[in-house]
């Protein structure tokens, strides 16, 4: 098995895909649209990095998965469904908790929160095969309701659950998001093996460092700055608590959102032939909102 690692910088978000070398069996993992939100472009940039890897190697793509709604970057998925139409669209059947809750958000009335946009749902622990590929999904619900993560082989697809040891774990303050949640999460998956490779979702490159992207669990045990095998529930929670009220709004989560709950479909066009995202205003002022 070999894996392939795309980065797109604006948004710090780590692409995958996961292939056997001998059948060609391959699985995408959090694809990327490039999404600019003062102008509205969008463009297919980083989708045909991918596109272009895998046609030069000759894979066979069957699934396309996402670790959860991400709330940082829209989902290519239904871009990279017409270069390769026999892939299937996955994510956890949780994701009809987050659906349920944005629906709301954004008053989108004719939105169905059944999880049906998506292809197939996941069912927690139970594994599925890709071609060749054996893929266990493991629940770790806490940055968001409906996070999974993937372990292929010796190899686990953290998305934004638990990143490189020198940058911690994922935030807890979107609807639906809990630090003691994700403390148990993270800790379930620390019962892994030492030597299971851990692939995160994101590397923010703290410190200016150079791009990393892989670590172990072991490593992670021991050195995650923010959550180690020994460290207690309530110093995680009351550190994840405190330093998310400090952290900015993600730049592109209310696009994001929007689009990654319909697994990566665009609004539908208008009479125009134009798709349009929702913003909503949430006023301060008393009288006469303009």
């Amino acid at each position: 098995m070999k894996i392939q690692h795309f980065f797109d910088k604006d948004t710090s978000t780590l692409t995958y895909i996961v292939f056997d070398e001998e059948t060609k069996d391959s699985i995408i993992i959090d694809p990327v649209l490039d999404f600019d939100p003062s102008s509205g472009k969008v463009e297919d940039k980083s989708v045909l990095k991918v596109v272009d890897y895998i046609s030069k190697i000759g894979l066979k793509v069957h699934l396309i998965l996402e670790t959860h709604a991400h709330a940082d970057h829209l989902s290519s998925s239904q871009l990279l469904k017409q270069y390769f139409p026999k892939a299937k669209v996955g994510i956890s059947e949780r994701i009809k908790i987050v659906q349920g809750v944005f629906k709301d958000v954004f008053n989108l009335l004719d939105f169905n929160s059944d999880g049906l946009d998506f292809d197939f749902l996941i069912k927690d622990n139970f594994a599925f095969q890709a071609g060749s590929l054996n893929i266990l999904p493991i629940p770790t619900p806490g940055h968001t309701p409906a996070c999974t993560s993937f372990l292929i082989g010796g190899n686990l697809f953290a998305g934004d659950s638990l990143f490189m040891p020198d940058y911690g774990t994922g935030r807890c303050d979107f609807p639906g998001g809990s630090a003691a949640e994700l403390y148990t999460s993270i800790k379930g998956i620390y019962l892994l093996p030492n030597e299971t490779k851990v692939f995160v979702g994101h590397d923010y490159q703290p410190g200016n460092r150079d791009l990393k992207f892989q670590t172990t669990i072991g490593d992670s045990k021991r050195e995650n700055i923010q959550l180690k095998q020994s460290t207690p529930k309530e110093e995680y929670v009351s550190f994840r608590e405190t330093r998310d009220k400090t952290l900015k709004v993600p730049r592109l989560l209310l696009p994001s959102l929007q689009v990654n709950i319909a697994a990566g479909h665009l609004p539908k066009k208008e009479n125009n032939n134009v798709s349009y995202l929702k913003l909503p205003i949430r006023s301060v002022l008393e009288k006469g909102d303009l």
